[in-house]
């Protein structure tokens, strides 16, 4: 069984801008809710650990493989739990330019597996929640340092 979750954010900055926070995994824990740490470097075929975290649920310690990284555009991972399709989560983190100075940000993940229609109705829930979270936060961090600069 595939399901998507799929969320957007328009942030008042330029995408070089908008960037700069995102990829910056050494600050997430002071600014974004759900995903609390990511370690490892931002190159494509590298393996992160991340911890997430959604509203109202326990976190989670995963290690995805970055399958395509394209500065101020794309960073898109896929996680596993155990084995291939028994819980496969593939992160989508896209970025387009609306404007001279405006972005759209747009999060989202496909999961794929056994496991995810015992697991739908909290990816739904929580997991929707932390995504729209942690975009509302992005936009705020990024728009805060535009104002200050």
């Amino acid at each position: 069984m595939v399901k998507e979750i799929n969320t957007s954010i328009e942030i008042d900055a330029p995408t070089t801008a908008v960037w700069q926070v995102f990829i910056d995994f050494s600050r997430y824990s002071q600014w974004n809710p759900f995903i609390r740490s990511i370690t490892g470097k931002p190159n494509q075929g590298e393996q992160l650990e991340v911890f997430i975290q959604p509203p109202g649920g326990s976190g989670m310690k995963f290690r995805p493989v970055i399958l395509n990284l394209q500065p101020e555009r794309e960073l898109r991972w896929r996680g596993r739990l155990l084995l291939p399709g028994v819980f496969d989560g593939e992160h989508q983190f896209q970025l387009e330019p609306i404007g001279e100075n405006r972005t759209r940000f747009i999060h989202s993940e496909v999961f794929a597996g056994l496991l995810v229609p015992f697991l739908w109705r909290d990816l739904d829930t929580k997991v929707r929640q932390g995504f729209e979270e942690m975009n509302q936060a992005l936009k705020n961090v990024v728009e805060q340092n535009e104002r200050v600069a």
